[in-house]
């Protein structure tokens, strides 16, 4: 018996057969696995992963536990193991292999993740799993004997073991010569592995999950509802320079792509469009290619939530998304596009949604760059669940100059990996393009970047100067500017944003400026954010009056349109994307005019780090003159800002994780320990549920102000 359940009607037990949960896993995995041509490995690994549950120890444990046998004993109630008899079987079956232990990583770990090869900090090391002691001397076989002598599994035990090579590699040459790609094959198996699992016990413990699962629409009918809604869209768009200019990308994007699968840039100006132009080619190049999925990464939830409604509804305003629904005239609709992030509220979420946030079976996801790396370098089973999903898919990284220095290496790996490996196509989307071909870092910390990057759309330098909206004055190097005095600048205009660098400046500056001016910061939950760039947008598309202060969490992606943008001094992506809030519809440009923006020098500079070695290299290339914005000035400045990076490899990805230098010996678990793209090893959460503010939401503030002297 794999597992148990007491049936709600009839009130009898049914018992979920081993050997076929074994071989309905092992067919499950095999099956997800040939996308990769692996499914010989995939289904071994289902065949061997539950053997230890033949053990009389483990059949009295099941019976006592669920119910099914209230006089099964069971000596201290402590969940025997499982997973390491067939880990076991797999290192003897593999011993004169050369990757012996692979099978071993991923049926050891397929209920707490796959584990480091040595003992480390992390715990759950396999070496002491497999051997008697750490000496790597004798097999720890007991339990394995034990289950040989059981006549009704000889055959299962007997498999042949699998024919196709790693990777298309044919010899441990060739294995270490792609090394730095063979953990990604691993996880790849460990995700059909365990989702195979998940889904087949779910079939008899939750069989109403079922038929909630997948049920989605073709990448056909998708695209089909995309070239309906843009037809629509751009017949009732205004005949303005910016909207010919949209046409024109959005006609490249979908020119370029059924051109062969690969790594493409697309290099488009802030309110360019690239939101559906990206979507334009990653639906042609899924149809073109035979892709199964789209996934959109996006560095901030503000973002996120803004995206997944424009491809939900084609819009994120509220109005007009009331329109669309009432019309039926949405784009893709709800039940195509899957949100995964942290500011998903549970009560909000339907069962089918929170399902397949288990193992991204929907046709589009969004969500964040940290849900999306740190999966794909994770070691636990919920985390890998869904990697193989994403095996054959397009990649939209949006704004990818946001992705953290120090994990550079380790993602620019897995996304060759993934290209190289997997069949996935990356998009690199962004206005201010991050150097990441070539030669990266400088000294010690030097590195290859990418290769082979096809940019998308035509003479992206030309298109920025066409998309020229704003005059922008920059500062004296040599003069810093007070908070009071911004504060008295900014007050001048009816309409005007400032972003400053940290939570602390937008704190101070927030505090000098009239009553009325709203504030947007990490500070605040993601549901009161929201909240606040709605009204943002709706005073700004009213004509009201309406001041901002913000972090710069709405300077990449968030399509907030402002005459006046001031903004403190930092790297120059940032500087650019600033600009990028400022007359973005080019409403000014129709009048003759242009939007404002104002670099300043703050009270102190930013903060050591990475926001200080940003905010330096602006300093370099403004005082060697700056001629134009764009790409070329871009690369320019992100050679410079990485050369001052001190380590791309924060979590020793090469160390850890690359064949080789460890001889099959991975570290899974402490390398996955220390991937926290978010740091929060200094902080912890605590969640009181924003009801907005007509809802009375800061009744325990308000409490808390009145009674502090108390």
């Amino acid at each position: 018996m794999a597992h148990a359940r007491k049936d709600e009607k009839t009130e009898t037990w049914l018992k979920h057969d081993l050997t076929e949960h074994l071989d309905t896993v092992a067919e499950k995995a095999g099956h997800f696995a040939e996308s990769f041509d692996s499914a010989d490995w995939a289904s071994l690994s289902g065949a061997w992963h539950d053997l230890g549950k033949f053990l009389p120890d483990w059949q009295s444990y099941i019976r006592r536990k669920t119910g099914y046998n209230e006089e099964a004993h069971i000596e201290d109630g402590v969940r025997p193991n499982h997973s390491t008899a067939g880990a076991v079987l797999s290192f003897e079956k593999f011993k004169e292999h050369p990757i012996d232990r692979i099978l071993s990583y991923i049926i050891a770990g397929h209920h707490a993740g796959l584990p480091d090869w040595d003992p480390d900090r992390a715990g759950g090391d396999l070496v002491n799993r497999l051997y008697e002691n750490s000496l790597e001397g004798t097999l720890n076989k007991r339990d394995l004997e034990q289950i040989k002598k059981i006549p009704n599994i000889q055959e299962n035990i007997a498999l042949p073991l699998p024919k196709s090579s790693p990777l298309g590699m044919k010899s441990r040459e060739e294995m270490y010569h792609c090394g730095q790609y063979f953990h990604l094959w691993i996880r790849m198996l460990f995700s059909c592995l365990v989702d195979a699992d998940f889904l087949d016990t779910e079939a008899f413990m939750t069989p109403e999950n079922v038929t909630k699962r997948g049920d989605y629409p073709s990448v056909k009918e998708l695209s089909d509802r995309f070239d309906r809604f843009m037809e629509t869209k751009q017949k009732n768009a205004p005949d303005t320079p910016i909207n010919r200019y949209r046409r024109d990308i959005l006609r490249q994007c979908r020119d370029k792509s059924t051109h062969s699968p690969g790594i493409y840039s697309l290099t488009v100006p802030t309110g360019g469009g690239k939101t559906l132009s990206s979507m334009a080619f990653a639906l042609g190049h899924a149809l073109a290619h035979g892709k199964q999925r789209i996934i959109m990464a996006i560095p901030y939830t503000s973002i996120i939530e803004q995206t997944a409604k424009v491809y939900k509804y084609g819009s994120d305003d509220t109005e007009e998304i009331e329109r669309a629904v009432a019309d039926g005239n949405v784009l893709f609709g709800e039940d195509a596009v899957l949100e995964h992030h942290s500011n998903i509220d549970p009560d909000k979420e339907d069962h089918k949604s929170r399902l397949a946030t288990e193992n991204w079976d929907a046709p589009i996801i969004v969500t964040t760059n940290v849900q999306l790396f740190e999966s794909l370098l994770a070691s636990r089973t919920s985390a890998c669940r869904k990697l193989h999903n994403i095996v054959n898919s397009v990649i939209i990284l949006d704004e990818a100059q946001m992705v953290p220095p120090e994990y550079l290496k380790p993602i620019l790996s897995v996304l060759r990996g993934l290209v190289q490996h997997f069949g996935v196509t990356v998009v690199i989307c962004t206005a201010t393009q991050p150097a990441f071909t070539g030669e990266l870092g400088s000294g010690q910390t030097k590195f290859e970047g990418l290769t082979n990057i096809e940019e998308i759309v035509d003479n992206p330098n030309d298109l920025m100067v066409s998309f020229e909206r704003v005059n922008v004055t920059l500062p004296d190097l040599t003069k810093r500017t007070a908070w009071k005095d911004i504060a008295d600048e900014i007050t001048q205009y009816e309409q005007a944003l400032c972003i400053v660098n940290t939570r602390r400046d937008c704190r101070d500056l927030h505090a000098l400026m009239p009553q009325g001016t709203i504030h947007l910061s990490g500070n605040m939950c993601g549901e009161e954010r929201s909240e606040a760039i709605a009204d943002i947008k709706s005073k700004l598309k009213t004509g009201e009056q309406i001041r901002v202060i913000s972090t710069q969490l709405v300077e990449a992606g968030v399509d907030l349109d402002f005459p006046v943008v001031y903004r403190a001094l930092a790297g120059v992506d940032s500087l650019a994307q600033a600009a990028g809030r400022c007359n973005r519809e080019g409403k000014l440009n129709a009048i003759g005019k242009r939007g404002k923006m104002v670099v300043f020098q703050p009270p102190k500079s930013a903060p050591s780090g990475l926001l200080r070695k940003g905010e330096d290299a602006s300093k370099t290339i403004l005082n060697s003159g700056l001629k134009e914005w764009g790409p070329s000035l871009y690369a320019k400045y992100f050679k410079q800002f990485y050369a001052t990076v001190n380590d791309f490899d924060k979590p020793r990805f090469y160390e850890r994780l690359v064949l080789e230098n460890n001889d099959f010996k991975f570290q899974f678990r402490t390398f996955a320990k220390d991937v926290r793209l978010i740091d929060d090893t200094v902080q912890r959460g605590i969640i009181v549920w924003y009801r907005g503010k007509e809802k009375n939401s800061f009744d325990l503030i308000d409490y808390l102000c009145v009674n502090r002297s108390k």
